[in-house]
């Protein structure tokens, strides 16, 4: 019988180190949104997981932006939806020309009393850098869908499978067709 060569414990975890993906203290990137938490406008943490199986549209907001009149088309589309598993997250950042200088008390104000939103609104992030939340750090390496959020309100349609469906720019307002259309596709049908 041919004996097999043993190596101390120090040393198989070395090379498990050395050829191990991840270093110490470092986690897997969520394979999914579920995998992610941040905190509510009202400082409160958040699951991601508590989203399991709804069609999300998550969207980096501003008070100040030329863009910011998508608030109403936001709200507008979270009411038409919202009752076949759909939902409107909302993270304000100031990343951009700094365009959401307020505090999240200012924010959750200003969206309630000029927007009248009811969608969920999360605290101030940022969503760029190197110091971007782990959320925006995912949809923007995500497999085809890469790329630096360019704007506010930069748009990520998620599936009830959490993952990715479609990304749109600022450009894109929520009610148009192009981003009507997939969400429909994602949806509970009517009943």
């Amino acid at each position: 019988m041919k004996m097999l060569k043993t190596f101390p414990v120090p040393a198989v975890v070395a090379m498990l180190t050395v050829f191990s993906p991840f270093h110490e203290g470092q986690a897997a990137e969520p394979a999914d949104i579920y995998g992610f938490s941040a905190d509510s406008i009202d400082g409160k943490p958040v699951d991601l997981s508590q989203y399991k199986g709804k069609v999300l549209l998550i969207v980096n907001t501003a008070s100040k932006c030329g863009f910011t009149p998508q608030y109403a088309s936001l709200q507008s589309l979270y009411e038409k939806y919202k009752d076949r598993g759909f939902t409107v997250l909302g993270f304000p950042s100031n990343d951009f020309a700094w365009q959401e200088p307020g505090s999240n008390e200012d924010i959750k104000e200003f969206c309630d009393l000029r927007f009248k939103v009811k969608f969920d609104l999360f605290s101030k992030i940022k969503v760029k850098g190197k110091d971007a939340h782990p959320l925006f750090h995912y949809l923007t390496s995500a497999s085809g869908f890469e790329g630096d959020i360019s704007w506010n309100f930069n748009k990520f349609l998620i599936g009830p499978d959490g993952r990715i469906a479609a990304r749109y720019g600022s450009r894109v307002d929520p009610l148009d067709a192009e981003l009507t259309g997939k969400l429909e596709s994602l949806l509970k049908p009517a009943a």
